[in-house]
């Protein structure tokens, strides 16, 4: 680290400023003009959506992922396994999950093309090279990747900065959290620039064991023409992180020390996962008004987690049993690694024409998975067949997924325009192999073809605007849902409706929106419990769900330094009707129907407000308070208050104070506590249900309840932390 920054203030000191600043305002000019992103939206367009700028970003930029970044937005639930915002985090979207939430950086698709769900603690810090979020709510405008089934989130890294910089930030705080950063550009050189970031972050976590070990880089070559820009970029994230996914039992939670507890105690139950990402933009401006724009990308992804497993059927491995005279031993203690090798490949492009009245834009994207799934038995107490390591399952699998859409955008007049759009999207996903229950996968050549259309008027003018918006989205089943399915018996890919209705009222000081929703899923795929042929879990459509609610946001500088940022969600999240699958542990161990209806949906708070209250001093003193306030959420789809989580209300208080560091004029030092009132909350959870009246399990199982129809809960809950504490310095030039 110290190396990299006095090669970098080396560099930054030889570069001649005075040119610099003579091209600075033909760049910026330039840039504007060709810094276009087909998937984003702006205000022309129906669409419900947030963006948050750099400055907003840095402020609330201390160690913690994405979700925890944009979690004062509305709708958004952030959640983290160890209870502090570092190491495995996630969020969900008016109650959507993040396999359900298209991702993108710079226009790349980001979602995992198996399981199709985002790994923040993969891309650690990436936070500190985001120039840009947009959160686009509902199924938004045409984008490249996975379906927007919730949501998309649009990250942007590769604005060129005209000026050279350097930045490092620092934070330590509880759970002994330390994460270090630096960063540096060196401004324009004759229409070539670089970019570069290295960070680390580790924590003990709040959960007992908790650990993370985080690290990453991000660099980028950078090449501006008279009407082109060109960009390569690479980052690459490592994570080793101490497992903390089973969860607190339910009668933990209200203990101070037992909330921490850990049901994992091998030493080296880690997740160990490396990822390698590289892209190339290309951007020309062909002539006035007319734009191309073309990305190519791959990544590559390597790793395992790492787990003690007590009392295995040496079968169950493809194993023997091992015979010792007239003894026979059949079971095992062992030691596996699961791993995934996978790499993901593809190109992007967009044609855009400006018009007097009407804008259109022709792009689409092609791209190509290719994973490795295999497991390893790396040590056992009894080992009957072959060496270490035993590879116990194999598969291979192959995914394409290619798109082409068209949006044009036309202005009647200066304040009325009609946005239409439509997508077709082709996926082809075969896999083969053996699992890791010993059956044999041979799901070949699964080939989905959708087409997904939009439209919506918009009336805008300087302080007022009103939206209507029409879409449909429609999205493939994942791995598991194929693999676990009964041979030839598929899921169906899900559809969702989606209409919104939104209107905004803006001055110089203060802005408010007022948007209404309502997403009609057809065929959701949902938790039932419901068992294929060789009793694996499965997720099963189901014919009619829905959302609907309100997000109403509102903004407003009161003068003399004082600004207010919030948003209230109030919603209804409801499956029709559905047919529950409850275990039986008593023979002949058939499953139990319990048929639901107009039940809500798992994980759908009917309240999620925030808020930031902020007050500027002019000695460079800022006070900031947020807040978060979600109502209670199910944790399964029954509605069954002895399975959901509580509401709670976290604060968190932010004192910074900018200072002139040994000249270095854009540094800052900030003192954060989080959950500033010792709140004692619980934000995500699991919970299996089941019969059994032979034998109750309570004594020999803590996460286990009695429910008041006699059946049992197995129920886990991720605690966060307490009061805690972070002190962040950030030296910038």
């Amino acid at each position: 680290m110290r190396i990299f920054i006095i090669a970098v203030l080396f560099l930054v000191s030889n570069i001649n400023y005075a040119q610099i600043q003579n091209d600075t305002i033909k760049l910026n000019r330039l840039l504007k003009e060709l810094e276009i992103n087909a998937s984003l939206a702006d205000k022309k367009n129906p669409i419900s959506f947030t963006n948050i700028k750099k400055i907003e970003i840095d402020k609330i930029n201390f160690g913690k992922d994405i979700p925890y970044v944009i979690e004062n937005t509305p709708s958004i639930v952030s959640s983290s396994d160890a209870g502090t915002g570092i190491g495995y985090t996630n969020f969900r979207l008016r109650g959507s999950d993040q396999t359900r939430i298209n991702v993108t950086i710079n226009g790349i698709p980001i979602n995992d093309s198996e399981s199709q769900g985002v790994w923040w603690v993969n891309m650690p810090d990436l936070v500190s090279s985001v120039d840009e979020i947009q959160i686009q709510r509902g199924v938004g405008t045409s984008t490249n990747g996975a379906s927007a089934f919730g949501g998309t989130i649009n990250l942007k890294t590769n604005t060129i900065n005209p000026l050279p910089y350097f930045n490092s930030r620092n934070t330590i705080g509880s759970f002994n959290t330390f994460k270090r950063s630096a960063s540096f550009g060196t401004g324009n050189m004759k229409g070539f620039s670089f970019d570069g970031r290295i960070s680390k972050v580790n924590s003990d976590g709040y959960i007992d064991r908790a650990t993370a070990d985080l690290q990453s880089y991000y660099l980028s070559a950078n090449y501006v023409g008279d009407n082109e820009i060109f960009n390569i970029i690479n980052f690459k994230g490592n994570e080793v992180t101490y497992q903390a996914w089973y969860g607190v039992p339910e009668n933990y939670l209200k203990n101070d020390s037992l909330r921490k507890y850990n049901y994992y105690t091998y030493k080296n139950e880690i997740d160990n996962y490396t990822q390698d990402h590289y892209q190339l933009h290309y951007k020309k401006q062909l002539n006035k008004g007319r734009y191309f724009n073309f990305s190519a990308h791959h990544t590559l992804g390597e790793g395992y987690y790492e787990q003690e497993k007590l009392n295995e059927s040496l079968s169950d491995y493809g194993l023997s049993d091992l015979y010792f005279g007239n003894d026979t031993v059949s079971t095992t203690n062992l030691v596996r690694r699961k791993w995934l090798d996978n790499n993901f490949t593809g190109a992007i492009y967009s044609f855009e024409n400006s018009l007097d009245k009407a804008k259109f834009i022709l792009g689409g994207s092609y791209n190509i998975y290719r994973g490795k799934h295999f497991g390893n038995v790396i040590w056992s107490q009894f080992m009957s067949d072959g060496l270490y390591p035993h590879r116990y399952y194999n598969n291979k699998s192959t995914k394409t997924d290619n798109n082409v859409y068209a949006k044009i955008n036309y202005e009647f007049n200066q304040s009325i325009s009609i946005f239409v759009d439509v997508q077709s999207r082709n996926i082809s996903y075969d896999f083969e192999g053996f699992d890791e229950d010993n059956t044999t996968l041979t799901i070949l050549n699964q080939k989905l073809n959708f087409l997904n259309p939009k439209i919506g008027i918009n009336f805008d003018n300087s302080y007022k605007r009103t939206y209507l918006y029409f879409g449909k989205a429609e999205k493939e089943p994942s791995r598991n849902d194929y693999v676990d399915s009964e041979y030839n018996k598929y899921p169906k890919s899900e559809k969702l409706y989606n209409v919104e209705l939104g209107h905004e009222i803006k001055n110089s000081i203060s802005m408010i929106s007022i948007n209404g929703y309502f997403m009609y899923y057809e065929d959701q795929l949902v938790n039932t419990g419901k068992l294929n042929d060789v009793g694996a879990y499965i997720r099963t459509n189901v014919d009619e769900s829905y959302r609907t609610g309100v997000e109403i946001t509102g903004i407003s500088n009161f003068g003399n330094g004082f600004l207010f940022n919030g948003s209230l969600s109030i919603s209804d999240n409801k499956i029709t009707r559905y047919d529950e699958y409850v275990d039986n542990w008593d023979p002949p161990y058939e499953q139990t129907i319990v048929t639901h209806e107009n039940v809500d949906l798992a994980f759908s708070p009917n309240i999620v407000y925030s808020s930031t209250f902020e007050k500027k001093f002019n000695n460079g003193i800022q006070i900031a308070l947020n807040s978060k306030y979600v109502g209670e959420q199910f944790i399964d789809n029954t509605s069954s208050d002895e399975r959901k989580l509580d509401d709670y209300f976290v604060n968190n208080l932010i004192l910074s104070y900018n200072i002139n560091f040994f000249n270095f004029s854009n540094s800052k030092i900030t003192l954060i506590v989080n959950n500033v009132f010792d709140e004692l909350y619980a934000n995500n959870a699991w919970t299996y249900r089941y019969y059994s009246e032979g034998y109750d399990p309570r004594a020999d199982d803590p996460y286990t309840n009695l429910n008041s129809d006699n059946s049992y809960s197995m129920s886990s809950y991720f605690p966060q932390a307490g009061r805690n504490y972070m002190l962040s310095l950030n030296i910038g030039l």
